[in-house]
């Protein structure tokens, strides 16, 4: 396979780079607005929930084009969700209690963020038929 022409390549940096920017200083804000573990939970499980929708309209409805997909993943939510934040609240926290919650609040508030966002991407996507194919 060809590789592509270099202001192709050019764009998608671009396009990242226009995601990566609004992504980071959305966090930053948020950062401002909340405590430190709280801000970084809450934008995880944000971009978690944003996530399932995009891919969910990406692969199964086929509504957003490549661009769309690479400005809103790997730049936009890419930047504003944060593991290696997420890491060091983890390894700096005070107690193993306080491990324990920061540990399951990003899993557990990311995992109930992917799947209210796959079942907001699939009321988005209307009713579908019930029954197969001889309905």
């Amino acid at each position: 396979m060809a590789d592509p022409h270099p202001l192709v390549r050019l764009e998608a940096l671009a396009l990242i780079a226009i995601g990566g920017f609004a992504g980071s200083n959305l966090r930053f804000f948020a950062m401002g607005l909340l405590p430190d573990v709280a801000s970084i939970v809450l934008v995880n499980a944000v971009a978690s929930a944003v996530l399932a929708v995009v891919v969910y309209e990406a692969e199964a409805a086929g509504r957003l084009s490549s661009r769309a997909r690479l400005v809103l993943t790997t730049g936009f939510l890419s930047s504003l969700s944060t593991y290696s934040t997420f890491a060091l609240q983890a390894a700096l926290a005070s107690s193993p209690l306080a491990l324990f919650g920061v540990v399951a609040a990003n899993y557990g508030l990311g995992l109930v963020g992917v799947l209210a966002g796959r079942a907001l991407a699939r009321r988005l996507d209307g009713p579908r038929p019930v029954g197969g194919e001889t309905t």
